[in-house]
């Protein structure tokens, strides 16, 4: 069975290992910083409350998202550019899948948001664990089954060539190997139903969400009270930014007069900022979670002189 080539980025042997070792520390970062929150979030009871275990999840799908194109970009780098189809059809799908359940992650986040501002007396009511439970079980399910039909789609498609100009198995560059003559419309069709519920509904639930924020907001009588309630929605309104945005600029970037290579590093910034940018977003800006690390780090200090 043949295997795909990764062309990854040109450049000369300084400039790979170069790229390479900036890579692996933002990898490494990503990894230490979410693995940090999982754990704290996990061990401090006073972090167990919704919005907290959708952080968790959070963490957790931006780093296996990651895990999934840095890895194999890091091989690219140093020389080793082959893929097994298997691998390759293997990545797309988890790099589309935990993408996915981002987006839907995100709006679930911002109704979480919603009914804490907008509706606080019957929030312990709704936001109870099994009905978190079942919200995080829909963010994954969804994509899971668009995302599964629509590489078994890719993996039918007669290719002519096996070299993907790219540093992962993004569906649009295996596309382009496809033999001419194929017709793809069946798939961009579905492509397109996809992406209406795995991005363009979710975007709107956050938007429409963060309407009713914002209109509780400016309601509260003192400025004090309006500052202290929108500060909890500063981190995750940060992060949504983000994601939909560096979404939603790949998905309308123009056609022509675009070149590969801005494509290529469009798609690594959105690919590693997010999940690099999430432990400190949701850190520095949130106040409980600065207190647990403090009192994590208070203990083990005193832990450690009794020793």
């Amino acid at each position: 069975m043949p295997h795909f080539i990764l062309k990854g980025f040109r450049g000369g042997l300084s400039q790979c290992y170069f790229m390479f070792g900036i890579l692996l520390l933002v990898y490494f970062t990503t990894l230490v910083g979410n693995l940090l929150i999982t754990i704290i979030i996990c061990t401090d009871y006073r972090l167990h409350l919704p919005m907290y275990f959708f952080l968790t999840s959070l963490s957790i799908l931006e780093t296996l998202g990651i895990s999934a194109i840095i890895p194999v970009l890091l091989s690219v780098l140093i020389g080793r550019k082959t893929i097994s189809i298997h691998a390759c059809h293997t990545q797309c799908f988890i790099y589309f899948f935990i993408s996915s359940s981002v987006f839907l992650l995100l709006s679930v986040m911002s109704i979480d948001r919603y009914l804490a501002i907008c509706s606080p007396l019957r929030y312990p009511a709704i936001m109870r664990h099994t009905f978190c439970v079942q919200l995080l079980s829909i963010c994954v399910a969804i994509p899971f089954v668009f995302v599964l039909y629509m590489v078994i789609l890719i993996s039918k498609l007669p290719l002519c060539c096996y070299i993907i100009d790219h540093f992962f198995c993004d569906s649009t560059a295996i596309l382009k190997l496809v033999c001419v003559g194929v017709d793809i419309n069946f798939f961009t069709l579905s492509a397109v139903i996809s992406s209406i519920f795995t991005l363009v509904i979710p975007l709107i639930i956050t938007v429409i969400s963060y309407m009713f924020i914002v209109y509780t907001i400016v309601k509260i009588p003192s400025e004090k009270g309006r500052q202290k309630t929108f500060s909890t929605c500063v981190s995750h309104l940060t992060m949504v930014s983000i994601v939909f945005g560096s979404a939603i600029f790949i998905q309308i970037r123009p056609s022509k007069g675009y070149s590969i290579l801005t494509d290529k590093i469009i798609n690594l910034v959105s690919t590693a900022m997010a999940p690099l940018l999430n432990p400190f977003i949701y850190t520095l800006r949130n106040q409980q979670v600065k207190d647990s690390i403090r009192d994590a780090a208070r203990s083990k200090r005193s832990l450690f002189c009794k020793s």
